[in-house]
């Protein structure tokens, strides 16, 4: 591998504070929710997830890009953060099976990054005084430019996403023959959702996150499902319409992260933005129902109301998070809707809860 002369590049958190690195390649500045994500693994499928819209990503693994990308090994069609911050960026890869290296994806998809930063001392900095709005920068000597750009950036608090990373015509997934049929409302929905929907012989058609009842009705679906996404869910006003309207009719549901946070909204129960949420492929969650513990992937920046679940009538609390005891999971008592924080379909990540899939299809079987 010859050497490469890379330009110095910048960290600027809002706060001012300022973290040094060097370019990839790309040169320019990029805006985002600065934060940081714990795996080890599944670079690829992180950086393509709608959920990460918006944001800077800092992975806290020291190698990135060792092991090249895959055409096949991601959850959208692009690459949606904002822009990558690592320690040890890897030009050359040594996995056979991968079609390029990490390099050429990001100039692919026009994507920032820096790397050769102290990423330990960053996260550490983002733990103690929680996820802000950033930039990544080769403008090294524009911190007064930046520092002004910078703050016109919206804060994720309020700021609605979805529509940013949602479909914008409705599409068809899996076997039109298959023997059940389910309506996605998609505010930022993964691939692999749709794959393991599929693979418990379910046709999905997926549909514009402001789409109404009355357009997933029309497919007359079994079941309905809200997946994960982007953003601040309390401006999602047309998902929160329809799940209310889906759990009026008391039709089988099932949410999953950024879906969780809007059926919860939808039953009263408030979300607030997190210190700095939870982002890895080892998150402990502890199933209420069971007892027993799973080990599961996280991709989230809000969290719904515990004081507001326990004290609604008609919601029980399913599953905890055990690091710090916010709610994980949710079902109502009276009507056939379920949810969860976490992301049963991996990818990255364990497969201890991808029997959610299984339950939601014996709720439409039941039903």
């Amino acid at each position: 591998m010859k050497y490469k002369q890379r330009k110095k590049a910048l960290i600027l958190l809002a706060d001012g504070t300022i973290f040094h690195g060097k370019s990839i390649g790309k040169e320019g500045s990029a805006f985002g929710e600065v934060c940081f994500n714990t795996g080890t693994t599944g670079y690829q499928e992180i950086f393509t997830d709608p959920s990460y819209y918006g944001q800077l990503m800092v992975t806290t693994n020291a190698h990135i890009g060792n092991y090249g990308t895959k055409e096949d090994e991601v959850e959208s069609d692009t690459v949606k953060i904002a822009g990558l911050i690592c320690k040890n960026f890897s030009f050359e890869y040594s996995r056979p099976a991968a079609d390029a290296t990490l390099e050429d994806f990001f100039e692919k998809h026009n994507t920032l990054a820096i790397a050769d930063v102290d990423t330990r001392a960053l996260v550490s900095y983002i733990r103690d005084h929680g996820a802000m709005n950033a930039v990544i920068s080769t403008e090294v000597d524009n911190i007064e430019g930046l520092k002004k750009q910078l703050a016109e950036v919206p804060s994720m608090e309020g700021l609605e996403l979805a529509s940013k990373v949602s479909t914008k015509e409705p599409y068809y997934f899996g076997n039109e023959n298959a023997t059940y049929k389910i309506a996605a409302l998609d505010i930022g929905i993964k691939k692999n959702i749709l794959r393991n929907l599929a693979k418990r012989d379910a046709y999905i058609k997926v549909f514009p996150y402001n789409s109404k009842f009355e357009d997933l009705e029309a497919f007359n679906p079994d079941g309905y499902f809200l997946s994960n996404g982007p953003g601040d869910p309390e401006p999602l006003v047309e998902a929160q319409a329809v799940a209310k309207e889906i759990i009026a009719r008391n039709k089988p549901l099932f949410g999953i992260c950024l879906g969780h946070q809007v059926i919860a909204l939808a039953n009263g129960i408030s979300t607030y933005k997190m210190h700095n949420g939870h982002r890895g492929i080892n998150h402990p969650v502890k199933n209420l129902v069971t007892g027993k513990g799973e080990i599961t992937s996280q991709n989230h920046g809000f969290a719904i109301s515990r004081e507001e679940t326990e004290a609604n009538a008609n919601v029980e609390i399913t599953h905890v998070h055990l690091n710090d005891n916010t709610v994980a999971g949710i079902k109502l008592k009276n009507k056939n809707c379920f949810s969860v924080q976490y992301h049963p379909e991996a990818s990255p990540g364990p497969n201890d809860s991808v029997y959610l899939f299984d339950q939601f299809i014996e709720n439409i079987k039941n039903s």
